[in-house]
């Protein structure tokens, strides 16, 4: 079992090899530069590796750069096994992000949360207190309630 700082030195140059090699190394049209390396993550006994992307487009350009990952899958493992220099090189899986779409969800979240503020503030600009601006009593204030007790 490797220890948590050789996974993660791994996981990081599987990151940067990848990326370069599609930046680069591969000639497939599904892969332009619309492909970005977001994270990747190795098990503890680095044989298997997860590689997270995001697509720059719609439903169309993700799942065509889906199938152009795998199908350079063979031919990035191997550029991975030439820089990683390991007795074994990790498998490697290629796992769309959800972050587009989190983000998204938050932004419309607080989007709406943004409107609701404003209706309150809306509601409460001409609106006045119950009571006096002072609700507080203070000594000397009332001399009567000093006599019925």
């Amino acid at each position: 079992m490797a220890d948590n700082a050789r996974a993660k030195k791994l996981a990081d140059l599987i990151r940067e090899v990848v990326a370069q090699k599609l930046q680069r190394g591969i000639k497939d049209p599904r892969l332009g530069s619309h492909v970005t390396i977001t994270d990747t993550r190795v098990t503890g006994d680095l044989r298997e590796a997860t590689v997270f992307y995001t697509v720059y487009g719609d439903d169309e350009d993700r799942a065509s750069a889906a199938a152009g990952l795998e199908s350079a899958k063979g031919m990035l493992r191997s550029a991975v096994g030439a820089a990683a220099g390991t007795k074994f090189t990790p498998t490697l899986a290629f796992v769309a992000d959800a972050l587009p779409e989190n983000a998204k969800t938050i932004e419309d979240l607080l989007d709406k949360a943004r409107a609701s503020d404003a209706k309150v503030r809306e509601a409460s600009s001409g609106a006045r207190y119950a009571g006096e601006a002072d609700p507080y009593r203070k000594p000397g204030d009332d001399e009567d309630d000093e006599g019925t007790a």
